[in-house]
């Protein structure tokens, strides 16, 4: 028995552990951000944070000098669409440029995956955008959770994690680690100052999108270890 243990601390890795605690403690936030947005009053929370972004007393005017409104625009477009898919395509034909079709369907899944879940999570709880202070950008989609808080977080730690890979050196690694979650979390700030979201959307946007990108990673950890293990035998 004691050999057993032995064996599986051995072949758990801190990494694995740590993936799984994130997984854990996203899909926790997640349900409990879920019960917040099927309210049917804004919560208290979410309010006082969208207004301390405001003015005091003017929901139109965002706190801050006028060049910081331009600079969240810009923040948050790292987080739309066209931009995270322009990343997505470059590195996947640069990964198929380079013979690595293996992480190049990782990414691929990661990115799609991660789309197709956050439409579907924004039809099933169906909630309406925030409109307690004016909408600096413009929207068409349902607000929870934010798409741009869970696809950037599904896309720069996905490629954070990949890349930190390759890198030398523990210090180098957890540099792109941070940049990478600091990028996510940016967009995530930016979609609140902007007015298009409310708080609990980007937290469930963040935890839904680091539940998911951990999620693909552990399963493409676990999928190299067993074909190293496959290979050897």
């Amino acid at each position: 028995m004691k050999n057993t243990a032995n064996k599986l601390l051995n072949w758990i890795e801190f990494p694995v552990l740590f993936s799984g605690l994130v997984i854990a403690g996203g899909l926790w936030g997640f349900e409990e951000l879920m019960e917040v947005a099927r309210d049917t009053t804004p919560h208290a929370f979410d309010t006082e944070i969208m207004l301390a972004f405001r003015e005091a007393g003017q929901p139109d005017n965002p706190i801050g000098p006028p060049w910081l409104e331009g600079a969240m625009r810009d923040i948050t477009s790292l987080g739309s669409a066209i931009v995270l898919g322009l990343i997505t395509v470059a590195v996947i034909v640069y990964l198929l440029l380079i013979h690595k079709p293996g992480a190049a369907f990782l990414v691929f899944v990661a990115v799609a995956g991660g789309q197709a879940l956050s439409s579907t999570l924004k039809l099933g709880i169906d909630r309406p955008r925030p409109d307690l202070v004016s909408h600096l950008a413009d929207v068409a989609t349902l607000s929870f959770p934010s798409g741009h808080a869970m696809l950037s977080a599904v896309t720069y730690l996905t490629l954070g994690s990949m890349a930190s890979r390759f890198l030398p050196g523990r210090t180098t690694k957890i540099y792109v680690l941070a940049l990478a979650v600091l990028t996510a979390l940016l967009v995530g700030i930016s979609r609140v100052y902007l007015g298009v979201h409310w708080p609990s959307d980007v937290l469930a946007g963040w935890c839904a999108g680091f539940a998911w990108a951990m999620l693909c990673w552990l399963a493409a950890w676990a999928f190299q270890r067993w074909r190293g293990q496959t290979a050897g035998t």
